[in-house]
């Protein structure tokens, strides 16, 4: 099958790769020709050193390469969504499979970015995430991802097309829930750095990410995903890996802020976008329009976007009224 991979950062070369040595036919989109005569004329991305790209991928900074394409795969950085996405109407035929891996939610819209896809191109849409690191998936390091959508046969052609020994995709009729997992989890992330940047440890490390997917999964479940989908691959599993790993960028960025430093200088260094920064934003305008309370969410956009102290948000969480916590689990 022609597929063409629409971002060539690490995630969307990660996934090429993989594609293409399952023996479809692949094309990498970069925005920038520059960025394509790169890929073309080292075979290797910066963003994923030491991996060899094969001859047999396919590079170009031409959109039109989606043409005739049996699937479409959507690798942006989130804010370049709807902006992609437009420029493909008229280009993809109806029946075309959009897989969305990029994580967010829309400025603005509080839409998810599959929505937002949707509302542009008139194809169906497949949410591809799980704990999936791409230096990883690079370098043939097992990996397990959840391929969701509501239409079935669509989720299950994308685990067909994807699905090898190292890399296992389980299919999924949940895309809300994985694609709240796959926004909220860059948060907790980020929020997890902040921790190991002000010298906490594990414990307080557990308690952010048990919360932090206690404040995931009511979101979730009140836009209308399935409580299940946050114990497993997309939400407890993805949000393991990015608050544990210096892959993640997110978890960097917090630590830089951990240790003081502001928080434009922090998105400077790590030198990449951080969806955590974005996310953060618009999960609180989410939250917000349906009513939930996610006090992990809202502290973290006290420190990126009204600078509060660390400190003083950690012990302000610490110190909120008493709960049970059966009460405030959704899992």
């Amino acid at each position: 099958m022609k597929i063409t991979v629409l971002g060539s950062g690490a995630w969307g070369t990660a996934l090429a790769l993989l594609l293409a040595e399952n023996g479809s036919d692949v094309t990498l989109w970069s925005y920038t020709e520059e960025k394509t005569k790169t890929l073309q004329d080292t075979r290797e991305s910066p963003m994923l050193k030491g991996v060899p790209l094969p001859q047999e991928l396919k590079f170009t900074s031409d959109l039109a390469s989606v043409r005739d394409s049996g699937l479409v795969v959507m690798a942006t950085p989130s804010f370049a969504v709807r902006s992609t996405a437009q420029r493909l109407r008229g280009l993809v035929d109806p029946g075309t499979i959009l897989v969305s891996v990029s994580k967010g939610i829309e400025k603005d819209s509080s839409l998810l970015l599959s929505q937002v896809i949707e509302e542009e191109v008139p194809c169906p849409v497949v949410v591809l995430s799980g704990p999936s690191h791409a230096e990883e998936v690079g370098r043939h390091i097992p990996t397990g991802v959840v391929a969701a959508s509501e239409d079935l046969a669509a989720a299950e052609q994308v685990q067909d097309l994807f699905m090898n020994s190292r890399f296992r995709v389980y299919t999924s009729g949940d895309r809300v829930g994985t694609e709240i997992s796959a926004a909220l989890k860059n948060v907790i992330a980020l929020c997890a750095g902040c921790c190991d940047g002000m010298g906490y440890g594990d414990n307080t490390k557990s308690l952010l990410i048990t919360r932090g997917l206690a404040e995931m999964a009511r979101l979730g479940v009140a836009l209308g995903g399935r409580k299940d989908t946050f114990a497993g691959l997309a939400g407890v599993g993805d949000l393991i890996a990015t608050c544990c790993s210096m892959h993640s960028r997110n978890r960097r960025c917090g630590i830089l802020i951990g240790q003081g430093r502001p928080v434009g200088e922090a998105l400077r260094e790590v030198g990449a976008v951080v969806e955590g920064y974005y996310a953060a934003d618009n999960a609180r305008a989410l939250a917000r329009k349906a009513g939930v309370d996610m006090p992990i969410a809202q502290a973290a956009y006290e420190v990126l976007y009204e600078g509060r102290d660390v400190h003083a948000v950690v012990d302000d969480l610490m110190q909120r009224a008493k709960r049970s916590e059966r009460d405030e689990s959704y899992l």
